[in-house]
């Protein structure tokens, strides 16, 4: 116990190390990480190499989790950009951006983006963005709601249409 915080053993680690020799042992754990939730080719590649697992027992490992379909970064893709349009609405330069931090393919994170946004377009997320930042905050500025559509990766044309539309159906209002 240091500073009044337990510390865990440091014997486990080199215990599991010793274990995992086959691909069976590697999967186990693997399996046991996916189980919390979905996860990236990446993601449980990084988790493997943290645990001491040589490189080609993660390649192996990673191939039988992609058989099994334990792994699919294009499934894995369009299910998180669709919660997360339905919970955070953004643009597609803000997912794009998110999904390659998680390890998706650039050409996966394109391919899943376009999907999306044929459904819904992205004029329609950029007012959700809007109005459900306004139900919490009151009412946003022209400045303020052109940097909240850009920090959630709409594009200029998009922005500049949603904040014009705006501006007009202010000063109507006015008259």
């Amino acid at each position: 116990m240091k500073g009044g915080r337990i510390d865990k053993p440091r014997s486990i680690r080199p215990r599991i190390r010793a274990r995992l020799t086959s691909v069976d042992d590697v999967a186990r754990l693997a399996v046991g990480f996916l189980a919390r939730r979905d996860r990236t080719v990446a993601q449980v590649q990084q988790f493997l190499i943290s645990h001491g697992v040589s490189s080609l027992l993660v390649k192996q490992t990673i191939r039988r989790l992609s058989d099994l379909r334990y792994l699919n970064d294009p499934a894995y893709a369009q299910g998180w950009v669709e919660r997360r349009l339905v919970t955070r609405p953004m643009g597609p330069v803000r997912i794009k951006a998110e999904l390659q931090a998680q390890g998706i393919t650039e050409t996966v994170a394109d391919r899943v983006i376009a999907d999306a946004f044929r459904e819904v377009s992205e004029e329609r997320m950029a007012r959700r963005a809007l109005n459900a930042r306004q139900r919490h905050g009151g009412r946003l500025t022209l400045a303020q709601s052109v940097r909240l559509l850009r920090q959630r990766g709409f594009d200029e044309e998009t922005i500049d249409h949603i904040v014009l539309e705006g501006r007009i159906s202010d000063e109507g209002m006015d008259a």
